[in-house]
């Protein structure tokens, strides 16, 4: 176990996301599904550190950690960063901290990777089964 990073650098990190994918959502007209999918892989985020926090204190069968760093590589991360501060929960094993924050570099060159793409070719991200959905 090792001393926590200051929480300041997360929400840091967190705040300046939330502004450049606000930005890019806007000036590469992202499509709706991709705020969507982290949107809905965040509240899946927090409430899996949530869980396991509260497994942790019970003695009962915890969330795996391949389970949680998977959930913030699939564009979770901010709801994990989230429920870390809140639940102060996984701030203090440094492997665990190594591998998350390493998966939130791969989320954030995968989100730049995308929103190049929309930006040089406009439509091809979108989904024409989500089109067709949210047209009713």
């Amino acid at each position: 176990m090792s001393k926590p990073l200051p929480s300041t650098l997360s929400w840091t990190v967190l705040l300046v996301f939330i502004a450049a994918f606000a930005v890019a959502c806007l000036a590469a007209d992202l499509p709706l599904w991709i705020p969507v999918l982290y949107l809905v892989m965040s509240v899946v985020g927090f409430a899996a550190y949530g869980v396991d926090k509260s497994a942790a204190r019970a003695g009962r069968r915890r969330v795996s950690e391949q389970t949680l760093l998977t959930v913030g590589v699939l564009g979770g991360w901010p709801g994990a960063l989230i429920a870390q501060q809140v639940f102060r929960h996984k701030t203090r094993k440094r492997s665990f901290r190594r591998m998350f924050w390493l998966t939130v570099l791969i989320n954030v060159a995968v989100f730049a990777a995308l929103v190049y793409v929309a930006m040089t070719k406009p439509g091809v991200l979108d989904l024409p089964f989500l089109s067709a959905l949210m047209k009713g």
